[in-house]
């Protein structure tokens, strides 16, 4: 556990980003070997194959928070002192506030006093708040970028990807599935619907499934008694 206050926030939307993330990877993935690259002046991370520099990913990207191990804290963007309080890191300050949630709200988050403050923790950190941040802004994937000194910094990134679609989904999620622990799986996939901007229809008023759908598909979900998937059946739309 990182920030227990904000986990929730994660695992709500722990579906939908997982997905958006594999986009991510794919992307980066056919450039082959890569490094990237920031440009904060621009508000840009750039993705470039090192075989050739022409083949690149820029995306837009909107600086969230910085894990800090020196002072063990979280510094939202908002309250740096270079940051935009009205931008999209605001929108996390703007939904603590109006939530009663000062974890959110507060400039400055320390980190659990049990927490070891390692690589590994800091990077798990970074997920957490990342997974949040889409919770929060609709915005997805987001990137955790090592800054220098065990710092990490966490983006949301507008990337040229392909919209979330169910007929794109369905392939996918199984094998995301296999390593996604959902504490809540049917509100995760309620989620998913919102978030993706598709339709979503319980099968029954206990809620022992749901269909989601879209222009291009449906997808049924089936949960069992204590709300796990036990089974995705997908049905593609006819293509005119």
């Amino acid at each position: 556990m990182t920030f227990a206050a904000l986990q929730p926030l994660a695992d709500r939307s722990a579906l939908f980003t997982a997905l958006r993330q594999d986009a991510l990877v794919s992307a980066t993935d056919e450039l082959g070997p890569h490094r990237w690259d920031a440009d904060m002046t621009a508000g840009t991370i750039t993705f470039t194959a090192e075989a050739d520099a022409e083949r690149r990913l820029v995306t837009t990207a909107h600086l969230i928070a910085t894990i800090a191990p020196g002072p063990r804290s979280l510094l939202w963007a908002w309250a740096h002192p270079q940051g935009d309080a009205q931008g999209v890191a605001g929108q996390l300050r703007a939904y603590g506030a109006e939530h009663g949630i000062s974890e959110l709200s507060e400039p400055e988050l320390a980190f659990p006093a049990d927490a070891s403050g390692d690589d590994e923790w800091i990077a798990a950190a970074a997920h957490t708040i990342g997974g949040v941040a889409v919770e929060i802004t609709g915005r997805a994937p987001y990137y955790s970028a090592p800054v220098g000194g065990g710092t990490r910094a966490v983006f949301l990134l507008d990337a040229p990807l392909p919209a979330p679609t169910v007929a794109s989904a369905v392939p996918t999620l199984p094998r995301i599935l296999s390593g996604l622990a959902l504490p809540d799986a049917r509100t995760s996939v309620w989620d998913l619907a919102r978030l993706a901007g598709w339709n979503l229809v319980w099968a029954d008023e206990a809620y022992s499934g749901a269909t989601l759908s879209d222009a291009t598909g449906s997808a049924a979900f089936r949960f069992d008694e204590q709300a796990r998937i036990i089974g995705i059946e997908g049905s593609l739309a006819p293509q005119a």
